[in-house]
């Protein structure tokens, strides 16, 4: 099918040399030969005007005028294919690949039982998670190398759309034989213990209120709420300040230090077996953990279908 002297397949080919940066994944993706890839993106070049891509020893470097491009044609292609019901999607078939953007606690909590899901409802279909944590998520949303962020947000500008997944307060965690395992915490133990607490990016990357603001897309940096406990105990003692979550029981094994973390998160480390999961002694607040998409893929069929079962996931982790 061609629209004018463009043939519509070469910006298929387009969309897969810009999202893998490799002709011979893009071919595999399209079930082409790289021959074939290569033949197309020639093609493509001639109508175009422009290189497109270098190659480079990391792959195919989109030019500044692909990288301009990409975009507004991804959304045109999914666009073209709604109205024309081009290539519907059908889970069980798909051997379609979702790039989501988190955090290692949402991977932990979230992904592990989306994973499954995904097993027994689409087993060609693959996952690829990247870091929610970079500076510049919203920039790789909005070059459409990422499908779905999640994570918690407080702000979300008009060219996003997003769903909220869970609410979840917080917990603390300790090891198993502290010597506040037998009672409830108070404020004495926060002030007596030390604290282990979660903080993907501070100042110097941005942060401000705990939360740091890129392209209008302001996302969590600390994972705690920080203005609750200073309000119940001013200066507390935070020891040790981790980015990365799974490190929590290794740090409280031997040691008498406490750990604030979201309630998700606390669960599932606590069902291991080493640690254990208390209240803590004052009012933190509660958190909205959402998945943020761009608002071109609203009406692609596959997109639609990964956000609800990652919806319905998140239901059932919530409980």
């Amino acid at each position: 099918m061609s629209i004018g002297p463009t043939d519509l397949n070469l910006l298929k080919v387009f969309e897969a040399i810009y999202e893998e940066r490799n002709l011979v994944l893009a071919g595999k993706r399209l079930n082409l030969t790289q021959s074939a890839v290569s033949h197309a993106l020639r093609r493509l070049r001639e109508r175009v005007g422009d290189e497109l891509f270098m190659r480079t020893g990391k792959g195919m470097v989109p030019t500044g005028r692909a990288t301009a491009m990409a975009p507004a044609l991804r959304e045109s292609l999914r666009r073209i294919e709604t109205v024309l019901g081009v290539e519907p999607f059908a889970p069980e078939k798909s051997r379609r690949r979702f790039v989501i953007a988190a955090n290692d606690h949402i991977t932990a909590v979230l992904v592990a039982p989306l994973s499954r899901a995904l097993q027994a409802a689409a087993p060609g279909v693959d996952l690829v998670i990247r870091p929610s944590t970079r500076l510049d998520l919203a920039e790789q949303i909005d070059l459409g190398r990422i499908d779905l962020a999640i994570g918690i947000f407080a702000q979300v500008p008009a060219r996003l759309n997003s769903r909220t997944l869970m609410t979840q307060g917080e917990a603390i965690l300790m090891r198993k034989g502290h010597p506040a395992a037998r009672r409830k915490l108070t404020l004495a133990d926060l002030q007596k213990y030390p604290l282990v607490t979660l903080s993907v990016g501070g100042q110097e990357e941005g942060a401000v209120g705990g939360f740091i603001v890129e392209r209008g897309l302001a996302r969590q940096s600390e994972m705690f709420d920080r203005h609750a406990l200073e309000a119940a105990l001013p200066a507390p003692r935070l020891r040790i300040t981790v980015p990365h979550s799974l490190a929590i029981p290794a740090l409280l094994r031997d040691t008498n230090m406490l750990s604030i973390v979201p309630g998700s998160l606390a669960v599932a480390l606590a069902a291991g077996g080493e640690l254990l999961k208390r209240a803590p002694p004052y009012a933190a607040g509660s958190s909205v953990l959402r998945a943020v998409w761009h608002a071109r893929d609203e009406h692609d069929a596959g997109h639609a279908w990964l956000r609800e079962t990652v919806a319905r996931t998140a239901q059932e982790v919530a409980g």
